[in-house]
């Protein structure tokens, strides 16, 4: 039975423990080491992820027999358009509903707060975007920015219509 506990800041080193046992693995085809440690430096040092907090994102944990298998954030951009920043679950989890259940349940947090979208972005060679569409998602476009030090994220934007 899963069970979604909301994070604070105390939370980040439980974050953290759980990115860096999720993202070595989810993109090392992807990208490359070096770019996978500098990613995890920009977005999951303790400093980042209190600036994260402190700007509004809300972090949520998700729990299986009382064991952290996967965390999310998600945040409003703008009135009725939420983004869903980050959902990574363990790779033993993965097929198991437990990124669907975080979406379900994120989307019943912010329906009756006037959402009407649900947007995130994801790498084009991830098969994630494979699970999103499963889960009504489509891509409205196509965006590559720099994240700075020479690396570039090309990714799909994909929206949910609430």
């Amino acid at each position: 039975m899963f069970e979604i506990q909301k994070a604070s800041v105390k939370d980040i080193p439980l974050i953290r423990e759980l990115a860096l046992k999720v993202w070595p693995q989810t993109y090392a085809s992807m990208i490359s080491a070096a770019q996978i440690d500098y990613m995890l430096d920009m977005m999951y040092s303790e400093a980042s992820l209190k600036k994260q907090i402190s700007d509004g994102a809300r972090f949520i944990f998700i729990y299986e027999n009382k064991e952290p298998v996967g965390f999310a954030s998600y945040q409003e951009m703008s009135p009725a358009v939420f983004k869903l920043h980050k959902l990574y679950v363990l790779p033993s989890q993965q097929g198991k509903g437990t990124g669907r259940y975080i979406i379900e349940h994120i989307v019943s947090e912010i329906k009756p707060l006037g959402a009407q979208v649900l947007q995130l972005q994801v790498n084009r060679r991830n098969k994630a975007q494979h699970f999103y569409a499963k889960n009504g998602f489509t891509v409205i476009k196509e965006f590559d920015f720099d994240i700075g030090s020479g690396y570039v994220m090309d990714d799909y934007v994909m929206e949910k219509k609430l």
